[in-house]
């Protein structure tokens, strides 16, 4: 089968052998894929992934190696932590904090950036008819957006800066304005911060932001190094910084501030897919804009230098 493979380099190749479904998987035909900023990351040395990268997807499930046939031919995508299922996090339906988990397309596990994939059964989420696909591509982010709210409590009075105005960076703003606290997005482009101004949420110029200390929530959401620094300054004593970004580079870091002013740090990664799902059926969120740009699979190296570009957003491949 085709597939986008990452091997020291990324290489098109066209004789990947066709996964097969083990025992409680399905195979999965896939239909679009999303190309994500720990794509590019992987390719420049994180988490010292080998093999089929990606891990946002929509597809047709073919096949299913089990009794219950019921979902061949359903429109699905797929939760991208495969937990072993033997241990007080998978029994507490913590997967994605398994110690022994593989990660689609990061981590021990070929991701979708090919014809075909397969995942466990328990991991498929099947999409709703009144989702469409340009939605349905964002869940995954969608999801890591919503998991802040799952992990920090928000109060009506709280004064929210998302720091960074790219893909997740705009998910995270879409996702925090339907809360009542007072929200700001800081970010360095015009075209991105204008998709959120349009939705009524208040932005900022990185170099307009001078502030110190003034914040109780602030997300990083830059996928830079110097993104740290940053979001530490704009947070308040005992306020709360939000770590979003996973970034393959390496810098020192001062954490005498976060002592001195008694931060707490939350680190924020992968979100459930099912209230991401309920939310894009409520059709709340206008996520059309955040959609730079679709390639046929067979022009996914083509793609994938695109994705790299200054002010580009998701960019999807169509199989």
């Amino acid at each position: 089968m085709k597939a986008l493979l990452f091997d020291k380099e990324l290489k098109f190749v066209t004789d990947y052998p066709k996964p097969v479904p083990q025992k409680n998987e399905a195979l999965i035909k896939v239909t679009h894929a999303g190309i994500c900023n720990t794509d590019v990351e992987i390719t420049r040395g994180y988490m010292g992934f080998k093999g089929i990268c990606g891990h946002e997807f929509l597809g047709i499930v073919e096949d299913v190696n089990a009794q219950d046939k019921s979902l061949v031919g359903k429109r699905v995508t797929g939760e991208i932590n495969l937990g072993c299922g033997n241990c007080p996090d998978c029994y507490n339906n913590m997967q994605r904090h398994c110690q022994n988990r593989q990660t689609l397309g990061i981590y021990k596990k070929d991701g979708i950036f090919a014809e075909y994939v397969t995942l466990p059964i328990e991991n498929i989420v099947e999409i709703p008819d009144n989702v469409p696909d340009s939605d349905a591509i964002l869940i995954e982010p969608l999801a890591a957006a919503l998991e802040i709210l799952e992990q920090v409590h928000i109060k009506p009075a709280d004064k929210i800066a998302v720091l960074g105005d790219g893909k997740l960076g705009i998910l995270i703003s879409l996702v925090l304005s339907t809360t009542p606290a007072n929200l700001i997005t800081i970010g360095k482009h015009e075209n991105k911060l204008d998709i959120l101004r349009k939705q009524g949420i208040k932005t900022k110029f990185l170099q307009n932001a001078t502030e110190t200390k003034y914040y109780d929530i602030v997300v990083d959401a830059t996928g830079s190094v110097d993104g740290f620094d940053k979001a530490v300054s704009l947070v308040k004593p005992r306020g709360i910084f939000v770590l979003k970004s996973t970034v393959a580079a390496e810098k020192p870091m001062n954490l005498a501030p976060i002592v001195i002013d008694e931060i707490t740090i939350v680190g924020s990664r992968c979100g459930q897919f099912r209230p991401a799902l309920r939310l894009l059926e409520k059709k709340v969120l206008d996520l059309k804009p955040l959609i730079s740009k679709t390639f046929d699979f067979d022009n996914a190296l083509e793609a994938f230098n695109y994705a790299q570009e200054k002010g580009v957003l998701k960019v999807v491949l169509k199989f």
